[in-house]
């Protein structure tokens, strides 16, 4: 069955919370020392941190749901990156988690792809991504839509500290 796709409501705070947390440790819970992988989904994925999100106008959240279960989110905003360059107005895609189970079927850049629209829907800007410096898949993933490599920072996790990279694509013309 395919997945739908839609643009996330308060109600969708639970599940993205529930998913943001699943999705992470699924991808990244390796890394990290227990402690400092609780004090980070403590901070980022719990339903409060979602609620305000979602109530907040200049973001918006897509959610992907398969047979009423979901399966992966987008989040799109303003850039809150660390770089130089980074000019008010420009936006960032904040996360795209999916499911391992869900990834390489489509729905990722069906997702990825409604951010962006969302992104430019009042017209070309510049947008900036940030990824871990070793997921290859997504970074290469990126290129594909025009995202180029633009520096790096340190992402903290609890007490740690991991490299990751920022990608930047200038407006497109035309």
């Amino acid at each position: 069955m395919t997945a739908t796709i839609r643009r996330a409501a308060n109600a969708d705070a639970p599940a993205l919370a529930e998913l943001g947390s699943t999705t992470f440790i699924e991808s990244f819970g390796q890394l990290y020392v227990p402690h400092d992988l609780q004090a980070f989904l403590d901070e980022s994925h719990t339903l409060e941190a979602y609620a305000k999100v979602l109530a907040n106008p200049k973001y918006a959240l897509w959610i992907a749901l398969r047979d009423g279960r979901a399966i992966g989110y987008a989040q799109a905003g303003p850039c809150g990156l660390p770089h130089e360059d980074v000019q008010p107005g420009d936006g960032e895609l904040k996360r795209l988690y999916l499911l391992k189970s869900e990834q390489n079927g489509g729905v990722g850049r069906a997702l990825f792809e409604q951010a962006l629209a969302w992104l430019e829907r009042d017209g070309p800007r510049t947008l900036w991504i940030s990824v871990w410096s070793e997921n290859l898949g997504a970074q290469r993933f990126y290129g594909r839509y025009g995202f180029e490599f633009a520096g790096e920072y340190d992402f903290i996790v609890g007490e740690q500290r991991d490299r990751e990279f920022i990608y930047r694509r200038h407006p497109r013309t035309g």
